[in-house]
């Protein structure tokens, strides 16, 4: 059974999309635990971080590094922190999370957002991406 990002990624549910390119998508996360906190998902659906492929992983990290800038860029925060827990949902996946202490990378405190705030904020940091010369980031808001 194909998991729930898999069917984000197949367009089968929706997902305010930030990034697509051929190894995996970045969406904003429905329940984050601060404005901006968003998602890296490999397309491949891979229950366990450590069996992606090197490739595919090192993939993945160079794209968080550019999305975690554009995140500074319009969400104000000291870092961007960066989990990989897999507990919830069997396809890996690395939270980028604004944080401005350690306190806030507690999953305790994620919440339901509304869509538009979800849809404004995956828009600004698209626009962002784009600005870069990131054409991965220069998809349509779905």
């Amino acid at each position: 059974m194909a998991s729930i990002f898999t069917k984000v990624i197949n367009r089968e549910i929706p997902g305010h999309f930030v990034w697509e390119d051929d190894l995996c998508i970045s969406i904003m996360t429905i329940q984050p635990i601060r404005q901006g906190h968003l998602l890296v998902i490999p397309k491949a659906e891979v229950n366990h971080w450590d069996d992606v492929p090197e490739a595919t992983a090192t993939h993945l990290m160079t794209v968080c590094q550019k999305i975690a800038k554009a995140i500074k860029a319009v969400i104000p925060c000291s870092r961007i922190g960066v989990s990989i827990v897999g507990l919830e949902v069997p396809h890996t996946h690395i939270h980028l999370i604004p944080i401005d202490t350690f306190g806030d990378l507690d999953f305790k405190n994620a919440r339901e957002m509304s869509e538009e705030l979800l849809a404004a904020t995956a828009a600004i940091i698209r626009e962002v991406l784009v600005a870069e010369g990131h054409q991965q980031a220069n998809i349509s808001a779905s």
